[in-house]
């Protein structure tokens, strides 16, 4: 069959299902058809799977002209999914095209999730589809004989590679990919994703820089002009003084006429105890909602996920109350409605939630965004100027990720064992790796068969024997099932079961949360109002409670700080709203026109920020002396800001602060009162010496500690224990402890502990963006307002602050004497 032929069984498949391929499907089909590698850039539920499933199954059928009576077995195709419950989704579309036009292909997945049951009889014969995630993937690579499994693979294709981009996860893809490469004669290679500022990029570091695979490949976007409509929930009387936590919950009686009148509605938390508060919130003002609205984020247990994603589609439940969980690609065509709850902190996320509702090409998205304080009511008008823009982040991706090379050099030597020689080209060849240089490369390899230089005398850091003919190999058994067990880059605190007294699985908790309880404490979790009855192996044992009152869980990874992108958008917005309160212009949004009384009021307490000029406020309450300072870069870049700014000052003149800080600004309080003169005279926002100082003001050497915890696990320096068995977090902690300080003592060149600073300054306290930062507000003309009291922008920060002390009952009351004290 040529390819006209081949495609026109496509096409015909379609045209029985009532639809059209669209110009980047077939674009998709002919390139992969022209043994052609490449990225497809294309919208959440646009018809990604067909554009990439078609052409295999084509490719398929023109080397098997005989498919119909002899059927050729064995792994053809592999799709990765960053989330395992995308994995259902795609299994049923990809099934179907391949029944309807009798291809006798079959599909299967292998996750996490999938019983060991189907494992063991995929082992003896592989699905010619399977659908898996990079941890199982690596699994696969860990197993005798790979190589054979994988001897006749087709395709690989990684779906959402903007999602495993910035992350370990896609280090972990890229090392598995130069090693398919090569045992893969006639590999093809395709990623698909959502839009990212940083395409080519991504391109780039999926098929290797330089590589052939690079060299013959294509960058396909699918133009598909989707309109996307924000609506801001506005609240009719507006606070002249906002605060975060606040307003949410007040508009709930505005959220309720949305849900009633659409067929179906996600409303998107940004953390799990916002998506438990709000769950619990509805239930309890709206019991009639009982049975038609459910709650979905990583936590609950999978029966109830897979449940709830099952009902959004049988169009059963009213509405989901979910987090990030809900995000990415499951299909759910009858969504109609989407809520924002807060600001998304991104576009790209903002987008891709857009996406969920009018889920069919051609249909528009409506997101309502529903702000938690008032001047997120500025996001919220940003937003609608960047979905016209479809202005969206840069994924960075991670460099000389070293722990993640000593988990797959270890994966390799559990399985069939290396040479060195042979793996050396590939592992350069890959965008992580690139730079890594020889005398790094044989640290690595002594690392891996004697441990480091401090750890010679420890057997148990000696996981790979080199046999006579210089193969590297794990033969201790033990050694390898830990390994196993132990594959992955994602690293959270350790985890605890939920379960009932008399049996029932409910979710997982994380340990730093449960171990603040007490037996007879109650918590919410799962839309449920539990009481702690003891904490038992691992497991923590509950019996529901009627007690009204509770604590809402709170999880590690629950704050998602403001991307660059965002950043920039929310100054431009405010600057515009600077000149249009000047001008008292009409050319505004309704979201800048409701928030008029704040603005109002701010610039009557001090000012509106322009565009060259950065806002330094200062004001004494009964809590001492208050410098609030602007910069409007997001959390992160704030909390370095802060201390590198307190550090500077404590040089000019003894003096301690507490630091509290927000996506718009810091505070830093103290005692005593600020010379804020000396502050502007002595130039403090340089960005000379600007490693040196944050080093000592932010005691990096504690941080670096932290992110060692995390690598040392993933390099398999530290057992995380066995499953039902796992190894609490402080006993982690403290193990990985000791070695960071071996290595702070003895081996201060060990390249992980070195990583470690690295990971510090470049992920988590973006050091680059700090720097432009620093850099933007050398250029602005710094002003300093002396107010009489708290202004409309400063008080969600200092109200932030007293949040870590009350209890959500005390703070309320706290903030309404501030609120009355203000208004007077």
């Amino acid at each position: 069959m040529n390819r006209n032929e081949l495609t026109r069984i496509a096409e015909t498949w379609f045209s029985n299902q009532g639809w059209k391929p669209f110009a980047f499907q077939k674009q998709t089909w002919t390139a992969f058809l022209q043994k052609k590698n490449g990225l497809l850039n294309a919208p959440t539920g646009s018809g990604k799977t067909y554009a990439l499933w078609v052409p295999i199954v084509l490719d398929y059928l023109k080397k098997n002209p005989d498919y119909k009576t002899k059927h050729k077995k064995g792994l053809k195709a592999i799709w990765i999914t960053p989330l395992r419950a995308l994995s259902v989704e795609i299994e049923q579309s990809a099934q179907r095209f391949a029944d309807e036009i009798g291809s006798g292909l079959t599909v299967g997945i292998r996750t996490g999730d999938t019983p060991q049951k189907v494992r063991a009889a995929q082992k003896k014969s592989m699905p010619d589809l399977l659908i898996t995630t990079p941890e199982s993937l690596q699994l696969l690579l860990s197993s005798k004989n790979y190589d054979k499994t994988f001897k006749n693979l087709n395709a690989v294709m990684v779906d959402e590679w903007h999602e495993l981009l910035g992350t370990k996860r896609g280090v972990q893809m890229e090392l598995a990919l130069s090693r398919l490469k090569t045992v893969s004669k006639h590999l093809r290679i395709w990623g698909i994703s959502a839009t990212i500022g940083n395409l080519e990029q991504a391109r780039e570091v999926l098929l290797g820089p330089n590589s052939e695979a690079f060299e013959n490949s294509v960058l396909i976007r699918a133009n598909l002009k989707k309109k996307i409509s924000v609506k801001s929930i506005i609240p009719e009387k507006m606070e002249k003084f906002p605060w975060r936590g606040h307003l949410g919950l007040h508009l709930i009686d505005e959220v309720v006429p949305i849900i009633k009148n659409s067929r179906t509605t996600l409303l998107f938390t940004n953390t799990r105890s916002q998506c438990e508060l709000w769950f619990q919130k509805l239930m309890h003002k709206y019991p009639e909602f009982a049975g038609e609205v459910a709650m979905h984020h990583g936590s609950i247990n999978k029966e109830t996920r897979l449940w709830v994603e099952q009902a959004i589609r049988n169009e059963t439940l009213k509405a989901v109350v979910c987090t990030s969980s809900l995000d990415l690609g499951v299909d759910f065509a009858p969504v109609e409605t989407i809520i924002q709850i807060g600001g998304p902190k991104g576009v790209a996320r903002f987008l891709q939630r857009a996406g969920r509702s009018g889920h069919q090409p051609g249909k528009e998205s409506v997101i309502h965004f529903l702000p938690t304080h008032a001047i997120e009511l500025i996001e919220a008008s940003a937003l609608q100027k960047a979905v016209q823009k479809t202005a969206v982040e840069d994924r960075i991706p991670y460099l000389l990720s070293f722990d993640v090379l000593v988990q797959y050099l270890t994966t390799l030597a559990v399985s069939n064992g290396f040479f060195p020689k042979k793996i050396w080209p590939e592992i350069k060849s890959t965008f992580c790796f690139q730079g890594i240089t020889e005398d790094e490369w044989l640290w690595i390899l002594n690392f891996v068969t004697k441990g480091s230089q401090s750890l010679q005398a420890y057997d148990e850091y000696k996981k790979i024997e080199i046999e006579e003919d210089g193969l590297f190999k794990v033969n201790n058994r033990g050694i390898a099932m830990r390994h196993r067990l132990q594959i992955g880059t994602i690293v959270s605190d350790a985890v605890l079961s939920v379960k009932y007294l008399k049996g029932g699985y409910i979710g997982t908790i994380e340990e730093w949360f449960i171990s603040k309880l007490t037996p007879g404490d109650v918590f919410t979790f799962a839309g449920r109002n539990l009481e702690l009855v003891r904490i038992k192996s691992m497991q923590v044992l509950v019996r529901k409670s009627k007690k009204k009152t509770s604590k809402v869980p709170s999880w590690m990874g629950g704050r998602m700080a403001f991307s660059a992108q965002m950043s920039e958008l929310l100054r431009e917005e405010m600057y515009a709203a600077s000149a249009s309160t000047a001008a008292g212009s009409s050319e505004k949004s309704d979201e800048l026109k409701a928030l008029q009384p704040i603005l109002e009021r701010q610039q009557k307490e001090s000012i509106i920020p322009k565009q060259d000029e950065f806002l330094i406020e200062t004001f004494k309450t009964r809590e001492g002396y208050h410098a609030i300072f602007y910069p409007f870069e997001g959390r992160f870049v704030h909390e370095a800001l802060g201390s590198l700014l307190a550090y500077r000052i404590s040089l000019l003149s003894p003096i301690s602060f507490s630091i509290a800080f927000n996506d718009y600004g810091f505070e830093l309080l103290s005692d005593q009162e600020i010379d804020m003169q000396q502050v502007l005279d002595n130039d403090l926002f340089s960005a000379e010496f600007l490693m040196d100082d944050l080093y000592k003001s932010l005691n990096a050497t504690e941080m670096a500690r932290r992110k060692f915890r995390d690598i040392a696990v993933i390099a398999g320096m530290v057992f995380t224990g066995y499953p039902n068995k796992l190894i609490k977090s402080k006993h982690l902690q403290s193990s990985s402890q000791l070695l960071f300080s071996v290595f702070k003592d003895y081996e201060d060149d060990n390249l992980l502990y070195l990583q470690s600073f690295r990971e510090t300054f470049e992920h988590q306290l973006e050091e680059g963006r700090l720097r432009m930062a620093l850099e933007r507000i050398q250029h602005q003309k710094s002003i300093w307002k002396n107010c009489e009291k708290p202004t409309p922008f400063s008080f969600p920060i200092i109200t932030d602050r007293l949040r870590e002390k009350l209890s959500s009952e005390k703070l309320e009351d706290r903030i309404k004497k501030m609120l009355k004290s203000l208004e007077n």
